[in-house]
């Protein structure tokens, strides 16, 4: 069975980081409300074990991440400075917001830095050499230092310049986060106590057809929920009201639905579901068996007896990874379903871990995220490790030397 990292990767409790200038990528990227003010700082709460160990053993630490989506312009609501003053509260130390990157001035902050100080680099998106990868913006970033760590693991399935290409001028490393993710889908997926079950819901099976086809081979249990249901049920024959199918993906769900059978994999989907007009708070809904959908209808959750299996079938199980809600979560009216399978898996003796995205948006409405084992940072991240597919920015890190024999 194909390994998802065949090379173990050094961290920063590898190496000596004392007196470094040690250029950190960070996930920093939060969601922000219409004022501009943070709505949510689990990335930078996240992203504080490896600051705080870099400082406490005397590193420089510059900060470098991206906000948003600027496109390679200056935004100035996407500007890095409320992300330096909540940084600042939660280590209890002055964090300086630079105003650019790269520059003359940047390099003047950084030489002027003493062991223990924190500065960070301006959103690394407002130039477009960024996501384009170009070498001399990579080169520009790396002169700043001595040492790089990457913890940004939402960030590490991008080739961007600060992700894959200021390594090939530093020693690179791993930071305490991006080491734990690394770990812990490593783990899972090459040697988890069983039974293990994976659920995968979201909208779209054509987001998930590479994790689909890795997952079937080590799991135990395969739960199918959100809209991507529908493409299964439709599979089957079964009408889905108006219900979004991905028609061009369906021989693909056959083949894969057949191989769990001859894997013997238990899949289970969805035998009654709540049902409604449009995906609004306020609409009409009720729960119908998926043996009589409604023409004008579409799915918008998994009914009760469905979330009744669902949540039987996991509390037997070991090790469960979730990746994707099990219907339209943001409306009350259909987040019953992804709220009780939560709940199970908050109360489950085992391992459960949130693969990232909406997934952990919805632990986190629920309050459940505290009780999970781990809540993954990474959306795509999470999805490339669970397909089995490698990690550009953790392949261009620093590899621990194996001992001989």
């Amino acid at each position: 069975m194909q390994k998802v990292i065949t090379r173990r990767k050094k961290t920063i409790r590898d190496i000596e980081v004392q007196g470094k200038r040690v250029l950190v990528r960070a996930d920093l990227n939060v969601p922000l409300n219409e004022d501009g003010s943070i709505a949510d700082d689990t990335r930078i709460r996240a992203s504080l074990p490896t600051i705080r160990y870099l400082c406490e053993r005397g590193a420089r630490v510059i900060l470098c991440s991206h906000l948003d989506r600027p496109q390679g312009v200056v935004v100035e609501r996407l500007r890095l400075a409320l992300v330096a003053n909540r940084l600042s509260l939660l280590l209890d130390r002055p964090v300086l917001a630079l105003q650019d990157c790269i520059g003359p001035e940047v390099e003047s902050a950084v030489a002027g830095m003493n062991a223990g100080d924190i500065v960070l680099l301006e959103n690394l998106r407002f130039h477009p050499e960024e996501r384009a990868d170009d070498p001399a913006f990579a080169e520009s970033l790396a002169s700043l230092a001595d040492l790089y760590v990457n913890d940004a693991f939402a960030a590490s399935h991008r080739s961007h310049a600060s992700i894959v290409g200021v390594p090939e001028h530093l020693q690179a490393v791993a930071g305490l986060l991006l080491a734990k993710e690394i770990d812990t889908f490593t783990r899972i997926l090459e040697n988890p106590d069983r039974p293990f079950a994976a659920v995968i819901g979201g909208a779209k099976v054509s987001d998930k057809l590479g994790v689909l086809e890795n997952i079937i081979r080590r799991v135990d249990l395969l739960i199918i929920g959100g809209g991507m249901a529908a493409t299964f049920l439709a599979s089957l024959g079964y009408g889905v009201g108006a219900s979004s199918v991905e028609t061009d993906r369906l021989d693909d769900v056959r083949r894969i639905s057949a191989k769990t059978s001859e894997l013997g994999v238990r899949l289970l989907l969805p035998r009654d579901v709540v049902v409604a007009g449009r995906l609004d708070s306020g609409v009409s809904a009720r729960v119908v068996p998926v043996t009589a959908i409604p023409d004008d209808m579409i799915i918008a959750d998994i009914g009760p007896a469905t979330a009744s299996e669902f949540c039987q079938e996991l509390t037997g199980c070991r090790t469960v990874v979730w990746n994707g809600p099990m219907g339209v979560f943001e409306v009350p009216e259909f987040a019953e379903g992804t709220r009780r399978v939560a709940a199970t898996l908050a109360n489950l003796t085992g391992t459960t871990v949130i693969g990232g995205g909406s997934t952990v948006d919805a632990v986190i409405r629920f309050k459940l995220a505290d009780a999970m084992t781990h809540v993954s940072t990474g959306g795509g991240a999470a999805l490339t490790m669970l397909a089995g597919k490698s990690l550009p920015g953790v392949e261009v890190l620093d590899d621990v030397e194996e001992e001989g024999p």
